[in-house]
C-alpha cells in the first residue's frame, strides 16, 4: 500500500439460513482494488445465491475478477481442500489462550473507532461524516475531543481540525502528533471568533501562524494588531474613501449587479488590514451606497 499498490484475494461462500453448514467455498484471485474487491464480493454472494435459488450445483475453485465486465471468471477449479497444498508450519506451537486473559483485555481494551464514531455523533453531534473522519486515528480523536470540551463548540473544532489544519499538515508532511500548538491553543482560537475578538478570516491567518510558530491565538492577535474592529466611526470612515475612490462599483450595484457590493467589501477589509467587523461592513456599505 506504501507503494500505492494493492493485491489481495478474497474467499466467498454463503450459508442458508437455518443450515449450520458453510456453502461452497470460491477463490478470487490478484484483486488490486478495494473497489475490486467489494464489486467481486458483491457479484460473488449474488452468483452463489441465485444458483443455490435455481437448484444449480456450485464447485470449489478459483476465479478472477474481470474490469472491464464486471464478472468473475473461472481460472481453475478445486475439488477438495488437498488441492490447496495446505501444510502445517512446524515452528507454530499450540497456543492455550486462558479465558480469563480474555475477560481481562475485554475489560481494558480501549474505545475502538467504531465506538468514538458513535459517540461524537451523540456526545456532540456531530454529522456522521464528520464522526467518522475524526475517529479514524486516536491521536485526531483525542484532539477533537479536548477542543471540543474546552471550547464547547464541537461542530468548530471539528471543521478546523478537518479543513485548514488538515491542509497545513498535508503540504507539510506532519500528523496530529507533530502539531506544536494544542488543544488549548485551538478552542482559544474558536472563542475568539465566537466574541467577535476576531473575524474568520483573521483566524485563517492566525491559525497559520499558530501552526508555525506553536504560539497562542491570543499572542499572535496582540502581537500582529489583529483584534477585529467594531468601531462604526472608524469603519464609516473607510467605508466612505473606499466608495469614493470607486464610483463605477457603485452604478455597477445600482444597475442591479449585486456583485458589485461585495467587491467594495472586499476593498474596505483590504484597506481596514481585515480587521473591520464584517457584519458592520456590509450595514454601513448598504446604509451608504444609496447616497452616491
Amino acid at each position: 500500500m506504501e507503494e500505492g499498490s494493492l493485491r489481495c484475494d478474497a474467499n466467498v461462500s454463503v450459508m442458508e439460513t437455518g443450515s449450520k453448514d458453510f456453502g461452497v467455498r470460491t477463490d478470487i484471485k490478484n484483486l488490486n482494488s478495494f473497489k475490486a474487491l467489494e464489486k467481486a464480493i458483491n457479484f460473488e454472494v449474488d452468483r452463489h445465491i441465485a444458483a443455490i435459488r435455481a437448484g444449480e450445483e456450485l464447485y470449489q475453485e478459483t476465479r478472477r475478477w474481470d474490469d472491464t465486465k464486471n464478472i468473475t471468471i473461472v481460472m481453475r477449479s478445486k475439488e477438495f481442500a488437498n488441492d490447496y497444498r495446505y501444510f502445517p508450519e512446524g515452528d507454530l506451537v499450540t497456543l492455550n489462550i486462558d479465558d480469563k486473559w480474555i475477560e481481562e483485555i475485554r475489560e481494558n481494551i480501549p474505545e475502538l473507532p467504531y465506538e468514538k464514531e458513535q459517540r461524537f455523533v451523540e456526545q456532540f453531534k456531530l454529522p456522521r461524516y464528520d464522526a467518522e473522519i475524526l475517529a479514524l486515528t486516536r491521536s485526531m480523536a483525542d484532539f477533537f475531543e479536548k477542543t471540543a470540551e474546552i471550547s464547547g463548540d464541537a461542530k468548530s473544532a471539528a471543521n478546523w481540525l478537518m479543513g485548514d489544519i488538515t491542509k497545513l499538515m498535508k503540504e507539510n508532511g506532519v500528523w496530529v502528533e507533530d502539531l506544536i500548538f494544542t488543544p488549548e491553543h485551538l478552542a482559544e482560537l474558536i472563542n475568539l471568533i465566537n466574541a467577535g475578538t476576531i473575524s474568520n478570516a483573521i483566524g485563517k491567518k492566525v491559525i497559520v501562524d499558530m501552526f508555525n510558530t506553536g504560539k497562542s491565538p491570543s499572542t499572535i492577535v496582540e502581537e500582529e494588531g489583529l483584534i477585529q474592529n467594531s468601531d462604526e466611526a472608524s469603519i464609516l470612515d473607510v467605508v466612505k474613501k473606499v466608495l469614493d475612490n470607486n464610483a463605477k462599483s457603485i452604478e455597477d450595484y445600482k444597475d442591479g449587479k449585486t456583485q458589485a457590493l461585495g467587491y467594495l467589501v472586499g476593498m474596505v477589509m483590504k484597506e481596514s488590514k481585515g480587521t473591520a467587523n464584517p457584519q458592520i461592513v456590509n450595514k454601513l456599505l448598504n446604509e451608504e451606497i444609496v447616497k452616491y
